[in-house]
């Protein structure tokens, strides 16, 4: 497992995150084995939202955490507040007092006194910076909260955020996978009368890298909103292949060139995984292990379906 640096004491956090948002499925026991598998495969950092399985993930969590003694040290836990739902709606909220309650809520679900890192979970419109500045600040001041970060945001978004609080925000979490790339696709196309040159998110590449955020990928195995895994779809037929055949090389899985893709990108990246089950668990963690070629990065690239100028 490969490391980076995060937050304001530059703690060592593994590369591959792993994302809890299915683990409520678990009873205590199953999911003790499954979190103890990431251990075991050096997966430090542990990313949850309070939203998923209406805050039965981080739940099961704390179970794990109150019935293993000493688990809790090992980890860097990161969570998420901000969607919610209420009589059937969903809505974001960034008001100091949702974002403080949120926090409270969670620590009691995860049964731990603090979150290592706590992300702002889609942006909200109606957000006012000063208020989310004034809940950051009673929230480090109590020990609550070490770290600050948001989730899906662009540069202009992040900008106003981080004008009006004196924490430095260090990450973003974005979807990104080798089969969902418009990140990447506006800058190849610059200046091209091409729908790949539709810059949808304002730059976020270059601003995280400028700015020394570290970015998370989410969703790196899917194409599209959630609409599949491109692992063994024929419609992704020659992406399979390629990466099939780099795995092979490589003596890993295809998840893990899959994943290794990501990770390719010169910056601070992490890429979360969501698996359930252990031995996919095992062969992502392989993915800081995989060294892609220039060459390599771009065939799997255009082997997805992208083409270049």
């Amino acid at each position: 497992m490969k490391y980076i640096e995060f937050g304001q004491d530059q703690d060592q956090v593994s590369q591959v995150v792993l994302g809890t948002m299915n683990i409520a499925q678990y009873d205590t026991e199953g999911a003790t084995a499954f979190l103890k598998t990431a251990l075991e495969q050096e997966i430090n950092f542990w990313d949850t939202a309070d939203c998923y399985a209406a805050g039965g993930s981080e739940e099961v969590l704390g179970k794990v955490f109150a019935a293993n003694p000493g688990m809790r040290e090992k980890v860097f836990l990161q969570s998420k507040c901000g969607i919610r739902v209420e009589d059937g709606m969903k809505y974001f909220d960034f008001s100091a007092e949702h974002i403080l309650e949120a926090v409270d809520a969670s620590l009691t679900r995860l049964q731990t006194d603090h979150l290592d890192c706590l992300l702002l979970h889609r942006p909200d419109a109606l957000m006012e910076p000063d208020e989310i500045a004034d809940a950051f600040r009673i929230l480090h001041k109590t020990g609550k909260v070490r770290n600050f970060g948001v989730s899906n945001m662009n540069p202009p978004m992040i900008r106003r955020l981080q004008k009006a609080t004196k924490y430095k925000l260090e990450t973003n979490q974005v979807q990104m996978s080798c089969a969902f790339t418009p990140m990447f696709d506006a800058g190849f196309h610059v200046n091209m009368e091409s729908d790949p040159a539709i810059m949808r998110d304002g730059g976020v590449l270059d601003y995280c890298s400028e700015n020394d955020m570290v970015l998370q990928a989410w969703s790196p195995l899917r194409y599209g909103y959630f609409e599949g895994i491109f692992l063994g779809d024929p419609k992704y037929a020659a992406l399979n292949k390629v990466l099939e055949r780099i795995a092979c090389e490589q003596g890993v899985t295809p998840t893990a060139v899959a994943l290794a893709w990501i990770l390719r990108y010169p910056a601070r990246m992490q890429v979360i995984v969501g698996t359930t089950k252990a031995e996919r668990l095992v062969g992502s963690a392989q993915a800081t292990s995989v060294e892609l070629t220039r060459k390599q990065w771009y065939e799997i690239y255009q082997e997805a379906g992208n083409d270049l100028p």
